[in-house]
Protein backbone atom coordinates (compact mmCIF):
# COMPACT_ATOMS: atom_id res chain seq x y z
CA UNK A 1 0.00 0.00 0.00
CA UNK A 2 1.53 3.56 -0.54
CA UNK A 3 1.04 6.98 1.20
CA UNK A 4 -2.12 7.99 1.06
CA UNK A 5 -3.14 10.50 -1.47
CA UNK A 6 -4.45 14.30 -0.57
CA UNK A 7 -8.31 14.22 0.51
CA UNK A 8 -10.19 16.07 -1.45
CA UNK A 9 -12.02 18.54 1.15
CA UNK A 10 -15.15 20.48 -0.57
CA UNK A 11 -16.65 23.32 1.54
CA UNK A 12 -20.42 23.13 0.83
CA UNK A 13 -21.68 26.54 1.21
CA UNK A 14 -24.96 25.45 -0.98
CA UNK A 15 -27.62 28.17 -1.10
CA UNK A 16 -26.44 29.38 1.92
CA UNK A 17 -25.99 32.90 -0.11
CA UNK A 18 -29.32 33.23 0.62
CA UNK A 19 -29.76 34.31 -2.63
CA UNK A 20 -27.43 37.54 -1.68
CA UNK A 21 -23.90 37.54 -4.20
CA UNK A 22 -21.63 38.85 -1.56
CA UNK A 23 -22.85 36.43 1.21
CA UNK A 24 -21.62 33.94 -1.96
CA UNK A 25 -18.27 35.87 -2.11
CA UNK A 26 -18.00 36.09 2.16
CA UNK A 27 -18.51 32.23 1.71
CA UNK A 28 -15.62 31.68 -1.37
CA UNK A 29 -12.94 34.08 0.73
CA UNK A 30 -13.83 31.86 4.23
CA UNK A 31 -13.91 28.23 2.44
CA UNK A 32 -10.22 29.49 0.80
CA UNK A 33 -8.77 31.10 4.25
CA UNK A 34 -10.05 27.28 5.61
CA UNK A 35 -7.84 25.80 3.53
CA UNK A 36 -10.73 23.36 1.44
CA UNK A 37 -9.84 22.44 -2.05
CA UNK A 38 -13.56 23.45 -3.58
CA UNK A 39 -15.93 25.45 -2.69
CA UNK A 40 -19.63 24.32 -3.99
CA UNK A 41 -22.89 26.11 -4.68
CA UNK A 42 -25.98 24.31 -6.18
CA UNK A 43 -27.15 25.20 -9.77
CA UNK A 44 -30.97 24.82 -10.66
CA UNK A 45 -34.06 26.61 -12.26
CA UNK A 46 -36.99 26.45 -9.27
CA UNK A 47 -39.22 26.08 -12.50
CA UNK A 48 -37.26 22.78 -13.57
CA UNK A 49 -36.48 21.61 -10.49
CA UNK A 50 -39.90 21.62 -8.57
CA UNK A 51 -43.84 21.94 -9.13
CA UNK A 52 -45.39 24.53 -7.22
CA UNK A 53 -47.17 21.98 -4.96
CA UNK A 54 -43.82 20.55 -3.49
CA UNK A 55 -43.57 20.32 -0.20
CA UNK A 56 -40.49 21.12 2.07
CA UNK A 57 -38.79 18.54 4.28
CA UNK A 58 -39.47 19.25 7.64
CA UNK A 59 -35.90 21.06 8.24
CA UNK A 60 -36.74 23.27 6.00
CA UNK A 61 -39.82 24.33 7.77
CA UNK A 62 -37.71 25.73 10.72
CA UNK A 63 -37.06 29.34 10.77
CA UNK A 64 -39.08 32.62 10.59
CA UNK A 65 -40.86 31.75 6.67
CA UNK A 66 -44.19 29.05 7.39
CA UNK A 67 -44.36 28.17 3.79
CA UNK A 68 -44.59 24.69 3.02
CA UNK A 69 -43.81 24.71 -0.48
CA UNK A 70 -40.75 24.34 -1.87
CA UNK A 71 -40.93 26.73 -4.89
CA UNK A 72 -40.74 30.24 -3.88
CA UNK A 73 -37.77 28.87 -1.49
CA UNK A 74 -35.97 27.72 -4.36
CA UNK A 75 -36.94 30.66 -6.35
CA UNK A 76 -34.82 33.30 -3.89
CA UNK A 77 -31.69 31.02 -4.03
CA UNK A 78 -31.23 30.84 -7.83
CA UNK A 79 -27.86 32.04 -9.06
CA UNK A 80 -27.57 33.35 -12.74
CA UNK A 81 -24.98 32.82 -14.86
CA UNK A 82 -23.39 35.86 -14.54
CA UNK A 83 -23.37 35.18 -10.86
CA UNK A 84 -21.55 32.24 -11.37
CA UNK A 85 -18.67 33.49 -13.77
CA UNK A 86 -18.49 36.07 -10.87
CA UNK A 87 -17.81 33.32 -8.48
CA UNK A 88 -15.67 31.55 -10.40
CA UNK A 89 -13.37 34.47 -10.79
CA UNK A 90 -13.11 35.36 -6.95
CA UNK A 91 -11.92 31.41 -6.88
CA UNK A 92 -9.82 31.86 -8.73
CA UNK A 93 -8.00 35.09 -7.44
CA UNK A 94 -8.74 33.49 -3.31
CA UNK A 95 -6.65 29.75 -4.71
CA UNK A 96 -9.74 27.86 -4.38
CA UNK A 97 -11.38 25.16 -6.82
CA UNK A 98 -15.38 25.79 -7.61
CA UNK A 99 -17.81 23.02 -7.75
CA UNK A 100 -21.96 23.37 -7.67
CA UNK A 101 -24.49 20.41 -7.97
CA UNK A 102 -26.89 20.84 -10.92
CA UNK A 103 -30.69 19.85 -10.17
CA UNK A 104 -32.03 20.24 -13.44
CA UNK A 105 -31.37 19.21 -17.23
CA UNK A 106 -30.28 23.02 -18.29
CA UNK A 107 -28.67 23.66 -15.23
CA UNK A 108 -26.44 20.20 -15.94
CA UNK A 109 -25.98 21.27 -19.61
CA UNK A 110 -24.40 25.18 -18.00
CA UNK A 111 -22.26 23.55 -15.43
CA UNK A 112 -20.75 21.16 -18.09
CA UNK A 113 -20.36 24.08 -19.98
CA UNK A 114 -17.79 26.01 -17.19
CA UNK A 115 -15.42 23.00 -18.26
CA UNK A 116 -15.61 22.29 -13.75
CA UNK A 117 -13.31 19.42 -12.27
CA UNK A 118 -16.31 17.19 -11.35
CA UNK A 119 -19.62 16.54 -11.91
CA UNK A 120 -21.21 16.25 -8.91
CA UNK A 121 -24.29 14.73 -8.49
CA UNK A 122 -26.84 15.30 -5.74
CA UNK A 123 -28.71 12.16 -4.00
CA UNK A 124 -31.76 13.19 -5.10
CA UNK A 125 -30.64 12.78 -8.82
CA UNK A 126 -29.43 8.95 -8.32
CA UNK A 127 -32.87 7.68 -9.75
CA UNK A 128 -33.34 10.62 -12.12
CA UNK A 129 -32.52 8.95 -15.09
CA UNK A 130 -32.60 11.23 -18.50
CA UNK A 131 -30.08 13.09 -15.33
CA UNK A 132 -27.88 10.81 -15.41
CA UNK A 133 -27.71 10.15 -18.49
CA UNK A 134 -27.18 13.32 -19.60
CA UNK A 135 -24.37 13.22 -16.82
CA UNK A 136 -22.39 9.97 -18.00
CA UNK A 137 -22.56 11.46 -21.44
CA UNK A 138 -20.28 13.67 -20.40
CA UNK A 139 -17.39 11.61 -19.42
CA UNK A 140 -16.34 13.46 -17.06
CA UNK A 141 -14.81 12.86 -13.31
CA UNK A 142 -18.29 12.39 -11.53
CA UNK A 143 -19.01 12.60 -7.86
CA UNK A 144 -21.87 10.83 -6.70
CA UNK A 145 -23.74 11.56 -3.98
CA UNK A 146 -25.93 7.80 -2.28
CA UNK A 147 -27.85 9.09 0.43
CA UNK A 148 -31.17 7.25 0.49
CA UNK A 149 -29.88 4.42 -1.19
CA UNK A 150 -29.77 1.36 -1.41
CA UNK A 151 -26.69 -0.83 -2.73
CA UNK A 152 -28.95 -1.89 -5.74
CA UNK A 153 -30.01 1.51 -6.62
CA UNK A 154 -26.38 2.45 -6.08
CA UNK A 155 -25.49 0.21 -8.96
CA UNK A 156 -28.08 0.62 -11.38
CA UNK A 157 -27.11 4.56 -11.45
CA UNK A 158 -23.09 3.58 -11.98
CA UNK A 159 -24.48 1.18 -14.81
CA UNK A 160 -26.63 4.07 -16.31
CA UNK A 161 -23.46 6.69 -16.01
CA UNK A 162 -21.03 3.60 -17.30
CA UNK A 163 -23.22 2.98 -20.52
CA UNK A 164 -23.85 6.56 -21.33
CA UNK A 165 -20.54 7.31 -21.77
CA UNK A 166 -18.55 7.77 -18.31
CA UNK A 167 -15.76 5.53 -17.42
CA UNK A 168 -16.30 3.90 -14.15
CA UNK A 169 -12.41 4.50 -12.74
CA UNK A 170 -14.13 8.10 -13.31
CA UNK A 171 -17.16 7.77 -10.08
CA UNK A 172 -15.93 8.39 -7.29
CA UNK A 173 -19.19 7.58 -4.56
CA UNK A 174 -20.13 9.54 -1.72
CA UNK A 175 -21.68 7.86 1.68
CA UNK A 176 -24.73 9.96 2.78
CA UNK A 177 -27.31 10.46 5.00
CA UNK A 178 -29.84 13.14 4.06
CA UNK A 179 -30.89 14.28 7.33
CA UNK A 180 -30.23 17.70 8.22
CA UNK A 181 -28.42 17.30 10.91
CA UNK A 182 -28.31 13.64 10.73
CA UNK A 183 -28.46 11.66 14.11
CA UNK A 184 -24.96 10.00 14.98
CA UNK A 185 -26.61 6.85 14.93
CA UNK A 186 -27.95 6.97 11.39
CA UNK A 187 -24.58 7.40 9.76
CA UNK A 188 -23.54 3.87 8.99
CA UNK A 189 -19.81 5.08 7.87
CA UNK A 190 -18.75 1.49 7.38
CA UNK A 191 -21.47 1.62 4.50
CA UNK A 192 -18.75 3.75 2.56
CA UNK A 193 -16.70 0.84 2.83
CA UNK A 194 -19.26 -1.88 2.12
CA UNK A 195 -19.26 0.37 -1.14
CA UNK A 196 -15.59 0.18 -1.81
CA UNK A 197 -15.28 -3.31 -1.51
CA UNK A 198 -18.41 -4.09 -3.58
CA UNK A 199 -17.90 -1.04 -6.39
CA UNK A 200 -14.27 -1.88 -6.64
CA UNK A 201 -14.48 2.56 -6.44
CA UNK A 202 -12.84 5.47 -4.80
CA UNK A 203 -15.40 6.49 -1.87
CA UNK A 204 -15.49 9.57 0.01
CA UNK A 205 -18.33 11.00 2.57
CA UNK A 206 -20.76 14.22 2.24
CA UNK A 207 -21.27 14.67 5.81
CA UNK A 208 -24.47 16.37 7.24
CA UNK A 209 -23.88 15.45 11.31
CA UNK A 210 -23.11 18.21 14.12
CA UNK A 211 -19.34 18.63 14.71
CA UNK A 212 -16.23 18.04 12.56
CA UNK A 213 -15.47 14.15 14.46
CA UNK A 214 -17.85 11.75 12.02
CA UNK A 215 -15.78 13.56 8.79
CA UNK A 216 -12.52 13.30 10.05
CA UNK A 217 -13.73 9.39 10.97
CA UNK A 218 -14.55 8.68 7.48
CA UNK A 219 -11.10 9.63 6.35
CA UNK A 220 -9.47 7.45 8.59
CA UNK A 221 -12.01 4.36 7.00
CA UNK A 222 -10.56 5.41 3.49
CA UNK A 223 -12.97 8.52 2.64
CA UNK A 224 -10.45 10.36 -0.47
CA UNK A 225 -13.25 13.18 -0.45
CA UNK A 226 -14.87 14.97 2.06
CA UNK A 227 -17.95 16.89 1.78
CA UNK A 228 -18.91 19.59 4.49
CA UNK A 229 -22.23 22.03 4.50
CA UNK A 230 -20.32 25.87 6.08
CA UNK A 231 -21.96 29.43 6.22
CA UNK A 232 -21.01 32.12 8.00
CA UNK A 233 -23.20 32.00 10.76
CA UNK A 234 -25.92 29.73 11.89
CA UNK A 235 -28.71 31.39 13.03
CA UNK A 236 -28.70 33.20 9.82
CA UNK A 237 -32.00 32.58 8.17
CA UNK A 238 -32.36 29.46 5.53
CA UNK A 239 -32.62 25.71 4.91
CA UNK A 240 -29.49 24.84 5.51
CA UNK A 241 -27.55 27.00 8.05
CA UNK A 242 -28.42 25.69 11.36
CA UNK A 243 -26.93 21.82 9.78
CA UNK A 244 -23.87 23.70 8.66
CA UNK A 245 -20.22 24.49 9.82
CA UNK A 246 -19.41 28.28 10.89
CA UNK A 247 -15.83 29.54 9.37
CA UNK A 248 -13.58 28.23 12.56
CA UNK A 249 -15.23 24.93 12.49
CA UNK A 250 -14.50 24.56 8.67
CA UNK A 251 -10.83 25.65 9.40
CA UNK A 252 -10.63 23.27 12.51
CA UNK A 253 -11.74 20.59 10.51
CA UNK A 254 -9.79 21.00 7.04
CA UNK A 255 -6.62 20.62 10.21
CA UNK A 256 -8.15 17.57 11.79
CA UNK A 257 -8.23 16.32 8.37
CA UNK A 258 -4.88 17.50 7.19
CA UNK A 259 -4.10 15.52 10.38
CA UNK A 260 -5.04 12.34 10.31
CA UNK A 261 -4.24 11.67 6.61
CA UNK A 262 -0.70 12.92 8.01
CA UNK A 263 -0.89 10.09 10.37
CA UNK A 264 -2.59 7.20 8.24
CA UNK A 265 1.17 7.40 6.36
CA UNK A 266 1.30 3.55 4.99
CA UNK A 267 1.02 -0.28 5.53
CA UNK A 268 4.53 -0.82 6.68
CA UNK A 269 5.26 -1.45 10.18
CA UNK A 270 8.65 -0.28 10.76
CA UNK A 271 10.28 2.14 13.35
CA UNK A 272 9.63 5.23 11.64
CA UNK A 273 12.36 8.49 11.58
CA UNK A 274 10.92 10.15 15.12
CA UNK A 275 11.36 7.06 16.96
CA UNK A 276 14.48 5.39 16.07
CA UNK A 277 16.20 7.77 18.43
CA UNK A 278 14.36 6.02 21.48
CA UNK A 279 15.25 2.60 20.69
CA UNK A 280 17.90 2.16 22.76
CA UNK A 281 16.54 4.54 25.40
CA UNK A 282 13.00 2.65 25.75
CA UNK A 283 14.48 -0.84 25.07
CA UNK A 284 16.48 -2.70 27.66
CA UNK A 285 19.25 -4.95 27.24
CA UNK A 286 20.96 -8.05 29.98
CA UNK A 287 22.34 -7.00 32.61
CA UNK A 288 23.98 -8.65 35.86
CA UNK A 289 21.51 -9.04 38.84
CA UNK A 290 24.88 -9.49 41.02
CA UNK A 291 28.51 -9.79 41.22
CA UNK A 292 29.87 -12.99 39.24
CA UNK A 293 33.10 -14.88 39.61
CA UNK A 294 35.50 -15.74 36.59
CA UNK A 295 34.15 -19.13 35.18
CA UNK A 296 30.82 -18.83 36.55
CA UNK A 297 28.05 -20.47 34.11
CA UNK A 298 24.82 -17.95 34.01
CA UNK A 299 21.51 -18.63 34.93
CA UNK A 300 18.82 -16.91 34.42
CA UNK A 301 18.38 -15.81 38.31
CA UNK A 302 22.27 -14.08 37.48
CA UNK A 303 20.26 -11.82 34.88
CA UNK A 304 17.88 -8.63 34.72
CA UNK A 305 16.96 -6.86 31.90
CA UNK A 306 17.88 -3.12 32.12
CA UNK A 307 17.91 -0.13 30.03
CA UNK A 308 19.42 1.43 28.01
CA UNK A 309 19.03 -1.32 25.46
CA UNK A 310 22.25 -1.04 23.70
CA UNK A 311 23.58 -4.49 25.24
CA UNK A 312 22.42 -7.70 24.47
CA UNK A 313 18.65 -8.40 24.11
CA UNK A 314 16.87 -9.85 26.27
CA UNK A 315 14.96 -11.77 23.53
CA UNK A 316 18.79 -13.64 23.33
CA UNK A 317 18.35 -14.24 26.80
CA UNK A 318 18.53 -18.55 26.23
CA UNK A 319 21.38 -17.90 23.95
CA UNK A 320 23.54 -16.63 27.23
CA UNK A 321 22.29 -18.80 29.80
CA UNK A 322 24.62 -21.96 30.27
CA UNK A 323 27.61 -19.69 28.96
CA UNK A 324 31.07 -19.52 31.51
CA UNK A 325 32.07 -15.91 32.37
CA UNK A 326 35.66 -14.66 31.63
CA UNK A 327 36.20 -12.67 34.13
CA UNK A 328 34.97 -11.33 37.33
CA UNK A 329 31.60 -8.69 36.26
CA UNK A 330 29.90 -6.42 39.16
CA UNK A 331 26.39 -6.34 39.84
CA UNK A 332 24.65 -4.40 37.03
CA UNK A 333 27.12 -4.62 34.43
CA UNK A 334 25.84 -4.85 31.20
CA UNK A 335 26.87 -8.06 29.32
CA UNK A 336 28.73 -8.06 25.94
CA UNK A 337 29.52 -11.04 24.18
CA UNK A 338 33.19 -10.34 24.95
CA UNK A 339 32.54 -11.18 28.68
CA UNK A 340 31.57 -14.41 27.82
CA UNK A 341 34.07 -17.43 27.21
Amino acid sequence: MTDRKHVIIIAEAGVNHNGDINMALNLVQEAAKAGADFVKFQTFSADALVSRDAKKAPYQLSGENNDEYQYNMLKALELTPEQHHFLINECKNSGIGFLSSAFDLQSLDYLNSLNLSYIKIPSGELTNLPYLKKAGSFNLCILLSTGMCTLEEVEEAIQVLVKAGTSKEKITLLHCNTAYPTPYNDVHLHAMSQMSNHFKLPVGYSDHTPGVEVAVAAVALGATVIEKHFTLDKKLPGPDHKASLEPKELATMVQYIRNVEKALGNAIKTPSPSEIVNITIARKSIHLANTIQAGHLLSESDLIMKRPGDGISPMAMDTVIGKKINKELKANHKLRYEDLA
